[in-house]
Formats: C-alpha cells, sequence, structure tokens
C-alpha cells in the first residue's frame, strides 16, 4: 500500500486554474525527491505555465534542484494552434512499444508548423525578458491597487502569470461576489479577465507576450476603475 501502489505525481509548478499559486522554496525539490527515493514517476504539469510563460522556459526552472521526469507542455506552445506534447526522460519516452503512444488531435502538420514557429521565435530571444517585463509592469500598478483597496487580500504570481486574491475587506474569507463584478466591469469595458481558484475569488492575468505596455496599462485603468466602483 501507500508509496507502493503510486505510479505517478502529478502537479502543477505554479498552480493555474487553482489560483496561481506559487509553492513554497523547496516544495517542489522535496516532493521530487521523495518520489524517486520511491521509485514513482514525477510529472511537471506545464500546459499553462511553461514556454516563456514566466520568464523561463518552464516555471519548473525557478525551483533550484528541481527536475521532473516528465513534462507535459500545450496551450502556448502553438500560439493558440491544438498542440499539446510530453517531454521526458528518454528511459521513460522510449518504454513505451511502437505505436504505444498517441492521441485523437496527434500528428496536424498546421499545428506542428504553428509549434516550430513559436519555438524559433523564443529561441531567437527576447520573449523571457519580455515575461519579466510584464511581470514588473503589473505587480506596480497591483501593488498599488492592493494598497488602496483592502478587498485586494494577496498578489502573486511569475512573469506573465499574475494574480490577486479578492477577500472580504479585512479578513481572509474569499469574495467571490466582488470578482464577478469586476470580471463583468472589465468584459464589458474591453477587457478581457479570468476567474480562478477553488472558491472563485481570484483574478488572474495571463496576457500575451506580445502585449505593449500602453495595452497593459489600459486594461489596470479599467481594473482600477472596476475596484473603485466596489
Amino acid at each position: 500500500m501507500g508509496a507502493a501502489q503510486l505510479a505517478a505525481v502529478f502537479i502543477e509548478p505554479i498552480q493555474g486554474e487553482g489560483g496561481f499559486i506559487v509553492p513554497a522554496p523547496g516544495f517542489l525539490r522535496t516532493l521530487a525527491a521523495w518520489c524517486r527515493a520511491n521509485g514513482i514517476v514525477m510529472v511537471a504539469d506545464e500546459v499553462q505555465s511553461g514556454i516563456a510563460r514566466t520568464g523561463k522556459w518552464f516555471a519548473s526552472e525557478w525551483e533550484e534542484g528541481f527536475e521532473p521526469d516528465l513534462i507535459t507542455v500545450a496551450k502556448g506552445i502553438a500560439g493558440g494552434m491544438p498542440l499539446s506534447g510530453v517531454v521526458g526522460r528518454a528511459e521513460i519516452m522510449d518504454a513505451s512499444h511502437a505505436g504505444g503512444l498517441g492521441g485523437t488531435f496527434g500528428g496536424s502538420p498546421t499545428a506542428t508548423a504553428a509549434g516550430v514557429a513559436v519555438l524559433e521565435q523564443i529561441e531567437e530571444g527576447g520573449w523571457l525578458e519580455r515575461a519579466l517585463e510584464i511581470e514588473q509592469l503589473l505587480i506596480g500598478r497591483l501593488t498599488d491597487l492592493k494598497s488602496q483597496y483592502s478587498v485586494i487580500g494577496d498578489l502573486r504570481g511569475k512573469g506573465a502569470m499574475i494574480a490577486i486574491e479578492l477577500v472580504e475587506p479585512g479578513t481572509k474569507t474569499p469574495n467571490s461576489a466582488a470578482v464577478d463584478s469586476l470580471v463583468k466591469h472589465c468584459h464589458a469595458n474591453g477587457v478581457l479577465i479570468l476567474n480562478a481558484g477553488t472558491y472563485n475569488n481570484v483574478i488572474r492575468f495571463l496576457p500575451p507576450l506580445a502585449i505593449t505596455d500602453e495595452l497593459l496599462h489600459d486594461a489596470m485603468d479599467v481594473l482600477a476603475a472596476g475596484l473603485a466602483k466596489l
């Protein structure tokens, strides 16, 4: 029983739908060490956090010494085209028999070409740095808003993967009603934001790396107006 019955552990290096929760330093490394000691495959789900989103190729790289056995990729890898994949240690990837790995949407030449184009652009440089520039801009604007509005209980994330958690002022009680109001306000004013978190009280920002500073500031202005209305 226990570890002997466990084949693999899947974890997002930074949670996506869970509310952009960044693990404490050492958590991922310790989890991977436990997996390795017990012969369990460590899988990093980088579908949302990978491909330059956080300022590194993969969010896993922010945790020094954390080396997952397998990494799942999708979304950002093909600029919106339907493409996904698994990257991993050779001894695991080569373990399947011929034809043992496949998928309903595998092998699309159009999506694959888009994926190659995305990877070539990232390799040319500038996009990892751009994610960190977006982080600085968002953190700066949101920190200012957090100081003005106590409904913002937390501000977190990495690179172009930033979130605010809304609470009842003066408490840690999730405030999903405030999130619903802000989402509607932003949508009505041309800014698409997403809610997230177990209690739907988190707003996450996932701007494209190609976005301009001007557009980011415009979006933050709309958000600020919505917070003022609350």
